[in-house]
């Protein structure tokens, strides 16, 4: 066995391995997620708690908590009567300036007596009180016996479960780090840790659970010491490295480098009513630069709402189609897949181009017609959900995948239709503008091209965040903006009404509505729930001007395009995240008139709660307003935990970590575009960033 499968496997054995692990401990480890020896090593201190400075206990104030040496004078259980503990263990402990009491009401007397023996000396901590004119101390941490070193020390303070104390957390950690930290090597590069002041990956491991003495404690505590610097480095660069190796194999992979001969792209752009904005032109380029090399394009393209994603991404299927090639477009829903089918089928038949939409409910007759047409290369395009997936559906000649509303679904999922064809091309779009941060984890091999321009004409959505007194004010305007011919959208977050989040259900609203509004409006219900005939038939009615008022949950949040709706109403906005409330804002303001945006927060909004939705006044551009839910919520619920494809750090965090991302990311790339894959320091890195990562990001088949 080499060295470095030894290492591993150690590293990766049961915390049963370490001496008085037994099944009942490592069960209450497992609720930590902690399992092997290496998880316990990167059990990373919550915080620190400075004990480097002694007081004597006469010192101790109220509120203080403070390290102090003092010696046992006497201690016994006391029985209590009244409410309460019925007994309490009291030890009275002093120096040669006072005496303090310690006390605890969980404890086992047998242990406490032999431990609290009088003479004996300690190293208590805890935080003081007083009870009438004495002091004590409840449940204070205590070390019997202290070596004089112990005097002056930094204490890390490890997160818990019920059932590990704080000092049997630390032991724990401690045999760990003293047996098996030497085990740990990091494989980047010298000049690379010289180049940023980092340790090496055990010595970082070691100071991070033993910090000397002379490192500043706020170091310390917000995580920017040398030795945590030197981990949060790590968990990106082995991340990105993966990402970088993945775009160069992309790179050198033979795709089809498609010729632009404008066949149907010109005779498309003569039919549109509306000129390409330069940014979609921009992009458009960007694209086709992409898809006339000779490797496949991964480029992701990002674009406000309303920005015209979808006329730039109909553009490059007809170059792909235009060469012979067949497109597969996945959307994360039914009817967002319905849309983009609407759209697409309005402009190819026209050039004689076959186009088809397969989703779940597609019946089993059609379906097998469909995928005989796809699979004799009779269909041009396809669009479909995660039906288009399936092992069954094959292709004469995948040119071209399109992948929208990319955050919805993991890697696997962008593999899994690239695997449908030759090395296809792959455009993945999304109108969630995404952080530079999560930008870089998620689709850190894509190329990225950003629509930064709304088309001309578009009039700024006034946005007014409401209280439930201003209702009958909205109503009143909502028959006025009717009565002018235009139209509104009731946007609620549940279908049917939930117990634990009081919520109003849409179908309550929709009955609610027609009372409030029904003598000016007519009002129509739209639902996920509903059948796909009868969603298109309540979308087809808004659409044409049928209905004045559109009560829907949150299907509605793209695809939709109603450029005579000029009122969003969102109820209990406070439940949305704000990018999802961006995305709602842009189904209005999509025609010449002024639009409007209400927010309307439940009575019991917080403060905060509030303070979010005002964010949606001020900023108008969605990537200030996802940089501010981002910060806000996090990126799991910011992307949306589920099939998010969010990488898991064992340290780094995006946020707060973003500069260190920012230059990990530049060296890892830095490493491959060196050539380097055969330089024998590169094949330990790439070892273990298969490791950490090849599985959980399909990384492995590039290593």
């Amino acid at each position: 066995m080499t060295r470095s499968n030894y290492a591993e496997s150690e590293l990766l054995s049961p915390l049963t391995k370490l001496k008085g692990v037994g099944d009942r401990l490592r069960e209450k480890l497992a609720r930590l997620n902690l399992h092997t020896i290496e998880d316990l090593l990167y059990h990373l201190p919550a915080r620190y708690e400075d004990r480097r400075h002694l007081t004597t206990v006469s010192n101790l104030g109220a509120g203080q908590s403070a390290p102090f040496r003092a010696r046992v004078i006497s201690a016994a259980e006391i029985k209590r009567g009244g409410r309460g503990p019925k007994a309490v263990f009291e030890a009275l402990v002093g120096d040669e300036t006072g005496t303090i009491a310690l006390k605890w009401f969980h404890y086992q007397r047998n242990w406490m007596e032999r431990s609290y023996r009088p003479g004996r000396e300690i190293l208590g901590f805890g935080e003081v009180r007083t009870f009438g004119p004495n002091r004590e101390i409840l449940h204070p941490e205590v070390e019997f016996d202290p070596d004089a070193q112990l005097d002056a020390r930094i204490l890390p303070i490890y997160p818990l479960t019920e059932g590990i104390s704080q000092q049997r957390m630390r032991s724990l950690v401690h045999a760990a780090v003293a047996t098996y930290a030497g085990l740990l090597r990091s494989e980047i590069p010298k000049y690379l840790r010289t180049r940023h002041s980092l340790l090496d990956l055990n010595e970082a491991i070691y100071q991070v659970h033993n910090p000397d003495n002379n490192v500043a404690i706020e170091k310390l505590q917000d995580r920017t010491s040398m030795a945590h610097r030197s981990l949060i480095y790590a968990d990106f660069f082995y991340l990105q490295l993966g990402l970088a190796l993945r775009q160069d194999r992309q790179n050198k992979q033979s795709g089809r480098a498609f010729a632009v001969s404008h066949r149907y792209t010109r005779p498309l752009l003569e039919q549109l009513p509306f000129q390409l904005t330069p940014a979609q032109k921009r992009v458009l380029s960007e694209i086709k630069h992409d898809m006339m090399a000779p490797a496949p394009m991964h480029r992701l393209l990002q674009g406000d709402v309303g920005s015209g994603k979808t006329i730039v991404a109909l553009l490059s299927a007809l170059i792909a189609v235009e060469n012979g090639a067949q497109v597969g477009i996945i959307a994360p829903t039914e009817i967002l897949a319905e849309q983009h089918y609407r759209f697409f089928a309005t402009w190819l038949p026209n050039l004689q181009l076959n186009i088809a939409l397969l989703t779940g409910s597609t019946p089993g007759r059609r379906r097998k017609e469909l995928l005989h047409q796809l699979a004799t290369g009779e269909l041009h395009t396809i669009v479909g959900t995660h039906a288009l997936l399936q092992d069954d559906v094959r292709f004469n000649d995948l040119g071209l995948g399109i992948i929208d509303e990319q955050h919805r679904f993991g890697v696997k999922q962008r593999n899994s239709l690239r695997k449908k064809g030759s090395n296809p091309d792959i455009l993945v779009m999304t109108a969630t503008p995404i952080p530079r941060t999560l930008s870089m984890t998620l689709y850190g091999e894509l190329r990225i091209s950003i629509i930064d321009q709304l088309p001309q004409g578009r009039i700024p959505v006034v946005t007014r965040v409401l209280s439930e007194a201003k209702r009958a004010g909205l109503y009143n305007f909502i028959k006025e903006q009717t009565q002018a011919g235009f139209q509104s959208y009731f946007i609620y977050p549940l279908v049917e009404e939930s117990e634990t989040l009081e919520l109003k259900a849409a179908q309550d609203a929709f009955i609610q509505l027609n009372d409030d509004l029904g003598d000016v409006c007519r009002v129509g219900l739209l639902h996920g729930r509903m059948r796909s005939a009868d969603k298109d038939a309540v979308m087809t009615s808004f659409k044409q001007g049928e209905l004045d008022v559109l009560v829907a949950t949150t299907v509605i949040e793209v695809g939709i395009d109603v450029p005579n709706a000029s009122v969003m109403v969102i109820e209990h906005a406070e439940r949305f995240g704000l990018a999802q409330l961006h995305q709602l804002r842009g189904r209005v303001g999509r025609g010449a008139q002024k639009s409007y945006c209400f927010l309307f927060h439940s009575h019991n909004c917080s403060a905060q709660g509030r303070e979010r939705l005002h964010i949606m006044e001020r900023y108008r551009d969605g990537f200030n307003i996802a940089e501010a839910d981002l910060q806000l919520r996090g990126p799991g619920e910011f992307l949306g935990t589920q099939q998010s494809g969010l990488p898991e750090f064992r340290v780094a965090d995006l946020l707060a970590d973003r500069e260190i991302l920012e230059y990990a990311r530049a060296d890892a790339f830095e490493c491959i575009a060196a050539d380097a894959l055969q330089r024998a320091e590169l094949a330990p890195m790439l070892e273990t960033m298969e490791r950490r990562w090849g599985e959980k990001l399909e990384l492995a088949d590039v290593g």
